[in-house]
């Protein structure tokens, strides 16, 4: 049973030097052998399975270009696969990606229109001499409304991404901005 484990792990290092030398059925040999596990390791960290797919997709893109800096002598080369696997998926994770991908019906449910209400009638509670809801007031519409539902309606920048119908970069772009005005008139 060892040598057949050790066999496997010999040819994975094989078939990442037939990538480094322009192979591509090098890369195939791997993804035949590998994608499978790869996969489930992507799905345990993104927990959808739809993203995995797509962690797994850029690893592989990954490996073939990048085959070359693998040396034996630093580790397994399944190691450095699903090491390339992993990081993937936490810089999904960490880029927001994934909440990019929240469906609109299920936005839908997360925010019906008595939750938008409650959230932008905080904003008109506020004291009507109160900085902030000058500072607030300030912000073009879109802007305000985001903050309001990151800060008052806890809502992630994907969630308000897809309710706003704007891409998840310029959510987060319009809300860093926004917070940033906002820091500077309440200074």
């Amino acid at each position: 049973m060892l040598g057949v484990v050790q066999a496997e792990l010999d040819e994975l290092g094989a078939n990442l030097a037939a990538c480094a030398r322009g192979d591509r059925s090098g890369l195939k040999r791997i993804f035949d052998g590998e994608a499978g596990r790869l996969l489930a390791v992507a799905e345990r960290i993104v927990r959808r399975r739809d993203v995995a797919e797509e962690v797994v997709q850029e690893a592989f893109l990954r490996i073939w270009t990048s085959a070359h800096q693998y040396t034996p002598d630093r580790g397994s080369a399944r190691g450095w696969i699903t090491a390339i696997v992993r990081n993937r998926a936490l810089n999904t994770l960490r880029d927001g990606r994934r909440e990019d991908l929240v469906a609109d019906d299920r936005l839908e449910a997360l925010l019906d229109r008595d939750q938008f209400d409650r959230i932008m009638a905080s904003w008109h509670r506020l004291d009507q001499d109160s900085r902030l809801r000058d500072c607030l007031g300030s912000l073009d519409e879109t802007k305000r409304r985001g903050i309001l539902m990151a800060y008052v309606g806890g809502y992630s920048h994907g969630e308000i991404a897809g309710r706003l119908r704007i891409p998840l970069g310029t959510t987060k772009s319009w809300i860093r901005r926004g917070l940033m005005a906002l820091r500077e008139c309440m200074a």
